[in-house]
């Protein structure tokens, strides 16, 4: 399914009150509307007022901060690895 599908699949079922009414209306199984929950962290008790589209961006935003976030922990390893390297070969 598309990511589109799911998020409407998922604002469905947060309207509805209920992932297995939802599921039961599109022809669906439950189980695959708790992998969707989970993987987006939606809740159908959220009490914030954020839409189903809202914790998806937020969901999608905090994974790539992750991606990030390790990408540039690789890179200063590396960095002071090289800085370490080249400060020791300048003593001989």
């Amino acid at each position: 399914y598309t990511k589109e599908f799911k998020i409407e699949a998922l604002n469905l079922a947060k309207q509805l009150g209920s992932y297995s009414a939802a599921a039961k209306q599109l022809g669906l199984r439950d189980s695959i509307f708790h992998t969707w929950k989970a993987k987006y962290g939606i809740s159908l008790d959220d009490k914030s007022g954020k839409t189903v589209t809202q914790s998806v961006k937020e969901s999608d935003e905090i994974r790539n901060l992750k991606k990030k976030i390790q990408d540039l922990e690789k890179t200063n390893y590396i960095l002071k690895r090289a800085a370490a390297f080249f400060s020791q070969d300048h003593l001989k």
